[in-house]
């Protein structure tokens, strides 16, 4: 069984380069395809915020949070 962890969902703004969010968008378009209309249903925004948590879990945000040299100045 994986070990749970305690999270909770937080609406922030996140700066990424143009070409990030150009990758997710056609990436999960292809990956959803179209519907019988020809449209996708998707929330690509949906789909930034799930990588984005993704990330921040399997990288450590935790432990680069702990550490105050990586905090913006004041």
């Amino acid at each position: 069984m994986a070990e749970e962890i305690d999270t909770i969902e937080v609406h922030v703004n996140v700066i990424m380069t143009t070409g990030s969010l150009k990758a997710i968008v056609d990436n999960t378009k292809r990956l959803v395809g179209r519907n019988e209309k020809g449209h996708y249903k998707v929330d690509t925004a949906d789909a930034v915020g799930k990588m984005i948590s993704r990330f921040l879990l399997e990288k450590d945000f935790e432990e680069f949070a702990g550490d105050e040299g990586n905090y913006p100045p004041f």
